[in-house]
This record gives C-alpha cells, sequence and structure tokens, in this order.
C-alpha cells in the first residue's frame, strides 16, 4: 500500500474495524517514513452480473433499481426499509452465487415477487401490476385469485401437519 503523501510503500496498521454493515473493513494505516496517517478499506469486489432486458438489451445489474421498485410498492405499508434492503441484499447475495453471470430481468422480477408475497399481500399486488404489466381490473383479480390459493393451500398444509391457523380464509377477505 503506498502513502498517499509521500508514495512509501511501507506502512503499519494501527487499527481495523467493520465498516459500511460488515460489507468492508476500515484500517487506520501509519506512514513509515512520513508518519502521517491515513485510512483505506477494504471491500469484497463482486463480480459483475448482466442483466437481459425485456428489449434484449444488456446492463449491469443495479440493486439501487431493484430497491427503488420495492420501495414504490411498499409505499404506505408496515414494511421496514431494513425488510426492504434485506430483500435486496438476498437477490443480490443469490445472483452472485450463481455460475451464470447473466440474468433475466422476468427472473430478477420473480424473485422481488416471492420475497414480498411472504412479507406483505399488497406490496406483492402493487409489484405485480407493474412488474407484469396489467391491463385492467382482470389482470388484479386474476392475481388476487392466485393469492387467496396459495393462502388456502397453505391453511390446509398448516392443518394437516396439526398447526393451528390464526386466521380465517374466506372468498370475501380479499
Amino acid at each position: 500500500m503506498h502513502c498517499p503523501f509521500c508514495q512509501h510503500l511501507n506502512n503499519r496498521v494501527l487499527e481495523s474495524r467493520s465498516a459500511e454493515a460488515g460489507r468492508s473493513i476500515r484500517r487506520r494505516r501509519e506512514c513509515l517514513r512520513c508518519e502521517r496517517r491515513f485510512t483505506t478499506y477494504e471491500r469484497i469486489e463482486y463480480v459483475p452480473v448482466t442483466v437481459i432486458k425485456r428489449s434484449d438489451d444488456r446492463e449491469l445489474f443495479e440493486r439501487s433499481k431493484v430497491l427503488r421498485g420495492i420501495v414504490r410498492a411498499c409505499e404506505k405499508t408496515p414494511v421496514s426499509s431494513l425488510a426492504m434492503e434485506a430483500i435486496v441484499d438476498d437477490i443480490e447475495a443469490e445472483l452472485q452465487q450463481r455460475a451464470t453471470r447473466e440474468v433475466t430481468s422476468a427472473e430478477i422480477g420473480e424473485m422481488v415477487l416471492a420475497k414480498l408475497q411472504a412479507m406483505n399481500e399488497v406490496a406483492f399486488v402493487r409489484f405485480a401490476s407493474v412488474y407484469r404489466q396489467f391491463q385492467g381490473i382482470r389482470d388484479f383479480a386474476e392475481t388476487l385469485s392466485e393469492l387467496q390459493d396459495d393462502r388456502c393451500d397453505r391453511a390446509l398444509d398448516e392443518a394437516e401437519n396439526g398447526q393451528s391457523s390464526t386466521y380465517v380464509v374466506s372468498a370475501q377477505s380479499l
């Protein structure tokens, strides 16, 4: 590591600590020649993931775009910003673990929908309406019907496994 002041190669680490929520390490260093102090950061270097858009255009994955869509879907819901960040963290980690470096925007959208469905049904429907390009009320009705069917299936599975369900599902509840 070169000293930013005198370009000398030798320095010593005075202290190290976790930074950026554990995503990097902050090191305080001192140059052995000029004795000035400076800070360095060590970060994990991610291999870029390319997103293939519906139009067949390719662009680098940007977590901020995914987060922006989730934030819009979760407006005026009880979903916390930490939970939204966790969704994006999970998706980004899953994409980084894949062997292939290309992913379609449709795959990312489905990943978001799966996470939102488990977290908040209103946010799920909002995101689905934009992502799946709803054209009218029929699209909303079909999605709500799918949600209700999934909810009923979960309730039946819980009942078969001897687990008690804390809510009653009816056709009028949605």
